[in-house]
Parts: structure tokens; C-alpha cells; sequence
């Protein structure tokens, strides 16, 4: 997803959620990819009659105008679009007894693989959310010594990949073993066990171009032991963005884990803005002539097609920041939509809001 189809569906999710209907009367229609929108269409027929029966005459009234909407919208679209298609409805009036029916169109920007109809007094809106998250993978890794589960969070959606045992038998000693030669088996079994899961977690995550960060929980010291073990792959090892302590080692474990590191989950979409600002700042620093800055200068240096990277802030006007990408765009430049979060980002914002780093040097 680009950073301009993320933003402009974030910011659409927001105006949708600020509207409230007076009573069920605002309608969500997520068709799926493949689906066919003629099944969809006498779905709403049949909907118009059972609406009939709505006792309220306001609410019969508005609910009925919002199907029609839709049934128009699914005529001139005529076909499922490739990933598929949301369609809202509804009487977003917040004066009483006031009418403004809107009717919003979206074609996601991954496939869709859920169907809905819903007539509440909000939009639904989590399928949309969720397209947004996914983008986000992390790995999962809960180890003890006895066994560990390999997961994957993606978006909000915890998944297990793996779960392993060690073989390492209880504190009872088997046979009557001295307690030298019973720490010696369980020792061995123990670095035979972290290599199986550095070894797993190498087949899962080494080649996943997407995977954003590792979290990693566990008892003290099992985790930190397998960490430093020795066994874990560098490239991986440097994809750790957490270690906690957490006991269980099964599904709920994978869910306290991420739980627990909600602050760096949060942490990681700010170092990605922060990186680009940086970049920003250094080249104005020593290169100034290989940057833009300010609403003038930088639509004049897009237009002559020498943005390499366009910068936006999110706080600036929405009409703007769809003019900057629609120039981008037609240029090939890469957008960075970026927030006020940071020292750098409110830095930024001063500068105009917008801004970026050239592909050649222009006075």
C-alpha cells in the first residue's frame, strides 16, 4: 500500500466514524473480491421490502433512500472491481428533521475477503481497519526451556506458526543420575533445543520481506540465554525490538507478548517517519540546493519533475496534500506522509509542512 492510499483511507475511516445516526439507518456493504455485484444487487432489493415494515417513518424513510443509493452505485459500477468493493449510505444530517444523504465508494487497496450488510446506527468500519494494520508483520517468539511457540502478528490478528519441545525431562533425576551428569544432559538438551528454534524461526522469517521487527518473550534467563546463544541468525537478532518476561509459552503467551510491547509497536512507525526527517535535515544541513521546503517552492520543483522524495505533513490542509500527491504522482516521486509526533516532525510542520529531497540540484 503507498503511503497516499494508507493516508487518504485513514483519514476517510475518521470522517466515517464521526457520523451517528439517530436510529439503524446507516448501511455497510463490503463485496468481496470475485463476488459477483448481481447477487449483491438483489440483496438490497429484498432489503427495500423488509424496510417497508421499519415502524418509524423517518427512519423507513431514510433507510430506504440509502438502499436506493446503493442500488444505483452497484448499476454504474457493473462489476466487482479486481480487489473488490465498501460501499456507505446514509442520512449524515446533524441537524434533526434535516436531510444530506452521501453515498461513499471505495475500492480497497488489497483484496477483500469479507462480505457484510449491516444497518446500524454507525458504519462498520473494523474490515477497513484492519486492511490498514496488516501491513504491519512482526515475529513472535514465547521459549522456556521445555518448549516455545513461533507466531506472526499481523495487524491486529495473532497467528501460530510453531510450537516445539525440548525433550528436557523434569527436576526429578532418571535412574538415580548424579546431579553433575543430570545438569550435563539437560544443558546438552537445552543448546540442542535453542538451535531447533533459531533454526525454525530462520525458515519463517528470513526471507519475509515484510517482517517489520521480532518480538521475543520468556521467563528470566531462558530468553536472554537463547538470545545470546549464538544460535539466532544475525540478520534476525538485529530484528528484535523487544524481550519480555512472560510465563506462558502457549497462544495466551503470544497475546501477553504483544500486549506488552504495545509501546514499541508504537515506537516503529515513528522511527520509519523520523528516518526520512532526518534525511531531510541532513541534506538542508550541508546540501541545501538538493531540497525544497514551503508550498511555493515545492510545487514548482515537482512540476519540473526534480522531487525524489516528497515529504507531507499530516496537519496540513487535505485539499493540499491531495494537490502534492497528484504531483508526485505524475513524477514518479516517492510520497512520505509524515506526523507531528516528534521534534522533527514539528520542526517540519514550521517549515510549511511540505517539503523533500531532490533527485538533482536546481536553484
Amino acid at each position: 500500500m503507498e503511503p497516499s492510499q494508507r493516508y487518504e483511507l485513514e483519514e476517510l475511516i475518521k470522517e466515517l466514524e464521526s457520523y451517528r445516526g439517530r436510529h439503524t439507518e446507516l448501511i455497510s456493504v463490503y463485496i468481496p473480491a470475485g463476488y459477483e455485484l448481481t447477487q449483491v444487487g438483489r440483496q438490497i432489493e429484498d432489503e427495500k421490502g423488509t424496510a417497508t415494515n421499519i415502524k418509524s417513518a423517518s427512519t423507513r424513510k431514510n433507510v430506504l433512500q440509502a438502499l436506493e443509493k446503493i442500488s444505483r452505485q452497484l448499476k454504474i459500477i457493473g462489476r466487482t472491481p479486481e480487489n473488490g468493493i465498501v460501499l456507505f449510505a446514509g442520512n449524515v444530517s446533524e441537524v434533526e428533521g434535516q436531510q444530506d444523504f452521501q453515498i461513499w465508494t471505495i475500492e480497497p487497496p488489497k483484496p477483500l475477503r469479507i462480505r457484510l450488510y449491516r444497518c446500524d446506527q454507525t458504519f462498520v468500519l473494523e474490515p477497513l481497519k484492519e486492511i490498514i494494520e496488516t501491513e504491519d508483520i512482526y515475529g513472535l517468539l514465547i521459549i522456556e526451556r521445555k518448549e516455545a511457540t513461533i507466531g506472526l502478528l499481523e495487524g491486529k490478528t495473532i497467528k501460530v506458526l510453531q510450537h516445539m519441545t525440548s525433550g528436557i525431562p523434569g527436576s526429578v533425576r532418571a535412574g538415580g543420575q548424579s546431579a553433575a551428569r543430570f545438569h550435563r544432559v539437560t544443558e546438552g538438551l537445552a543448546k540442542e533445543f535453542f538451535r531447533r528454534v533459531a533454526d525454525e524461526m530462520k525458515k519463517n522469517f528470513f526471507e519475509m520481506k515484510k517482517l517489520k521487527g521480532i518480538l521475543i518473550g520468556g521467563p528470566i534467563p531462558t530468553k536472554e540465554e537463547f538470545i545470546e546463544s549464538g544460535n539466532l541468525a544475525t540478520a534476525l537478532k538485529e530484528r528484535i525490538i523487544a524481550v519480555k518476561d512472560i510465563g506462558d509459552t502457549q497462544f495466551p503467551g503470544l497475546k501477553a507478548l504483544v500486549d506488552a510491547s504495545q509501546e514499541e509497536l508504537a515506537e516503529q512507525e515513528i522511527t520509519k517517519q523520523k528516518k526520512i526527517l532526518d534525511e531531510f535535515f541532513t541534506k538542508l544541513a550541508k546540501e541545501p540546493e538538493k531540497t525544497t521546503y514551503g508550498l511555493q517552492d515545492t510545487e514548482e520543483k515537482l512540476r519540473a519533475g526534480a522531487v525524489d522524495k516528497l515529504i507531507i505533513s499530516k496537519n496540513l490542509e487535505k485539499s493540499l496534500i491531495r494537490k502534492f500527491e497528484s504531483l508526485a504522482n505524475q513524477t514518479s516521486a516517492e510520497i512520505h506522509i509524515v506526523s507531528n509526533e516528534t521534534s522533527e516532525g514539528v520542526q517540519f510542520e514550521n517549515l510549511g509542512g511540505v517539503g523533500g529531497i531532490l533527485r538533482f540540484a536546481m536553484a
